[in-house]
């Protein structure tokens, strides 16, 4: 027969477990449960492959070696396997491949995803490294694709000389025409539609001018020549924007808006409205008139009296007839449009009649001009392209890479350098890259490897692309092949991956970041950097200051992804400078997954090196020849640059003037 405790029994037992005592326990128990349930997060293999693509050529033994990283992962996960296994059926003559850099690995999402749901840049990168891993898959299997081997090697089928499309294939399509090749002089495009009649659209704006009534009459439609798409979720450049507004805008009046868009910026617009545009030579494009005139219910003409017309016919003065034609443009009438390549820019012709022309623009070439799209209040009929190129450097790298060992990169230096400079670049830039090869990275602290170049490049959706873009990286030894699709939203990952590049590979003193389209002056550069004290952290370029986020419109950025009423200050993407101590700062916070990424590339870097100044004081340099929009004489580095300005540019330096090149 069991006894009951006494009641002192059982308080002198409660006194003896103590609170500690139970905390100790809790612990216990929780570090065994997450021992168990992480262990393979905490496993890290030394074995284990970096998640880069970079190649080097190796002078002694004339082959391509790997840059071994300094930073080991602390993860390992399926797609890194895939990779690796995959490394032994890559035998096509280029050498193994690193893969690292700028990475938020599927391991590091699928942590974040157990405790919380994924942010939507975060769902995108994921999706963008899975997509990487299948084309660089497809990749090592295009020994057997008989268009990708003959593009490899140079040899390229012949574009049609004429291209057509009926309404109905436009429409049940994406409402576009592709032009295989591009454009050249000589080259026109017919378009046969009708407008739609005008419906109304509400325009919040007018609410309060109108007492509630915010509705409009429109009825507009645009077409466009457009570029290539460089870039997932980017859109492709506007070689020309054409858009007649049948009701007119804000003028009252119909007119015809033309301008260029690249890299989603818009250059100034060239309006039409019916008043005829001035006769001076330098407003004729190809001897015609920019604007002509047309029939304006706010304008009556001038009547010549019957005496002047009878004095003129008396002395002999041959009288030229003027008519004045109405607007080309009828809602619900037919019309032919005609868009003719000139020498020195675009003809518009509608029924027959010359409309506008609209000179070329810098940076903006007719072979780029790769497609025809045309939106909008409209039916299209059908659509021609005549006199068309054979062929499209993009579609022929062979016409642009020149494969000569002048242009090859020297291996990394082991010695300290004083800039590594990392450029982004898309895969089909080959001109881009090429030119930059002949011009800037000439620089004689280049050739003394006191400055070191690379491009940085994600892959793209075309595997043929791809192709020819590990065949250019493993000849010239200066790219940097980041594994993730490319996306518009996704360039922050390049610029993290510059960062550790720099960090695992080079010791320089400082790390610049450009764009493929900005021409960089090295030497004029490294003079700017003379005049800061070694050990001063530096933060330099276009900076701006108290930029608030657009929270309305297609560049909107919501409060979930940017709470703050404004950004911090930062530099201008096309080019701007930090301290080595920054870039060691920015790969030790991604390695400890405590990096915060925006999809706005520059204004994560503000972002990083704003929470680096709250320990550490930063210099913030500001300088305006960091040329945002273009070229400004004397500049630092300019901008939106083509390959032939490129030339222009280096061949001014070259003379000892550092002078902007604005032609085509």
């Amino acid at each position: 027969m069991r006894m009951k405790r006494s009641r002192s029994e059982v308080f002198n037992l409660r006194k003896k477990i103590k609170l500690p005592h139970i905390l100790f326990a809790l612990a216990a128990f929780y570090l065994v449960i997450v021992c168990f349930k992480f262990s393979a997060y905490f496993d890290s293999d030394s074995s284990e492959k970096p998640l880069i693509r970079n190649y080097q050529l190796s002078e002694e033994q004339n082959t391509v070696v790997v840059t071994k990283p300094l930073i080991r992962s602390a993860y390992r996960d399926e797609i890194s396997e895939v990779l690796e296994s995959d490394e032994s059926r890559l035998d096509d003559g280029f050498a193994p491949v690193d893969l690292r850099y700028g990475r938020l690995t599927g391991s590091i999402l699928r942590q974040r995803r157990k405790v919380r749901d994924m942010s939507g840049l975060e769902k995108m990168a994921d999706e963008a490294w899975s997509l990487g891993v299948k084309a660089w898959e497809e990749v090592g299997k295009d020994g057997k694709d008989g268009k990708v081997v003959g593009l490899v090697e140079g040899k390229q089928e012949r574009c049609p000389p004429f291209v057509s499309i009926s309404g109905d294939e436009l429409t049940k399509g994406d409402r576009m025409m592709f032009l295989p090749c591009g454009l050249a002089a000589g080259s026109s495009i017919t378009v046969v539609g009708t407008p739609h009649a005008a419906h109304n659209e509400y325009v919040p704006q007018l609410a309060k001018v109108r007492n509630g009534d915010a509705f409009v009459k429109v009825s507009q439609f645009k077409v466009e020549l457009q570029g290539l798409k460089s870039v997932v979720a980017e859109d492709p450049p506007k070689i020309l924007h054409l858009n007649p507004r049948l009701r007119g805008d804000w003028s009252h009046q119909p007119v015809i808006e033309h301008n260029t868009c690249y890299r989603m910026q818009w250059g100034q617009a060239q309006r039409c409205d019916g008043l005829p545009s001035k006769g001076d030579d330098d407003m004729l494009v190809d001897g015609f008139p920019r604007c002509e005139k047309w029939m304006r219910n706010d304008v009556v003409d001038s009547k010549e009296s019957r005496t002047s017309s009878w004095f003129k016919r008396f002395i002999g003065r041959a009288q030229k007839p003027e008519v004045t034609w109405p607007f080309p443009f009828v809602e619900g009438k037919l019309f032919v449009l005609t868009i003719r390549a000139g020498v020195d820019g675009y003809h518009i012709n509608v029924g027959g009649r010359h409309v506008t022309s609209f000179p070329y623009r810098t940076g903006y070439t007719l072979e780029d001009a790769t497609g025809l799209a045309i939106k909008g209040d409209v039916d299209i009929h059908s659509a021609y392209a005549t006199a068309l190129p054979a062929s499209h450097p993009s579609f022929s790298p062979q016409r642009v890479i020149e494969m000569s060992e002048k242009w090859k990169t020297k291996p990394l230096p082991h010695n300290p350098i004083r800039v590594f400079i990392g450029i982004l670049s898309a895969t089909n830039h080959f001109a881009e890259r090429m030119a930059i090869r002949k011009t800037w990275m000439q620089s004689s602290a280049i050739k003394a490897s006191d400055v070191v170049v690379r491009f940085f490049v994600a892959l793209s959706p075309r595997k043929e692309q791809n192709a020819v873009l590990k065949k250019e990286a493993a000849y010239f030894g200066d790219i940097v092949i980041l594994t993730f699709m490319d996306h518009y939203e996704l360039v922050v990952l390049k610029t993290i991956a510059i960062c550790e590049y720099a960090v695992q590979n080079v010791s320089a003193s400082y790390v610049m970041k450009c764009d493929d389209d900005t021409f960089t002056r090295v030497d004029t550069i490294l003079k700017e950097l003379d005049n800061v004290p070694r050990q001063q952290s530096l933060y330099m370029g276009n900076l701006n200051l108290f930029h608030r986020p657009l929270r309305h419109g297609k560049w909107a950025v919501s409060f979930e992804e940017w709470p703050e009423a404004v950004y911090p200050p930062y530099a201008n993407g096309p080019g701007y400078i930090i301290s080595s101590d920054i870039a060691k700062f920015i790969v030790s916070q991604h390695t400890k997954r405590k990096l915060r990424i925006f999809k706005m590339e520059d204004v994560s870097m503000g972002m990083w090196v704003e929470q680096f100044n709250s320990t550490t004081p930063v210099k913030y340099s500001h300088h305006g020849k960091f040329c945002q929009y273009g070229c400004m004489d004397n500049y630092y580095t300019a901008h939106y640059q083509s390959p032939r300005q490129m030339v222009c540019l280096w061949d001014n330096l070259a003379r000892g003037r550092p002078r902007c090149c604005n032609f085509r």
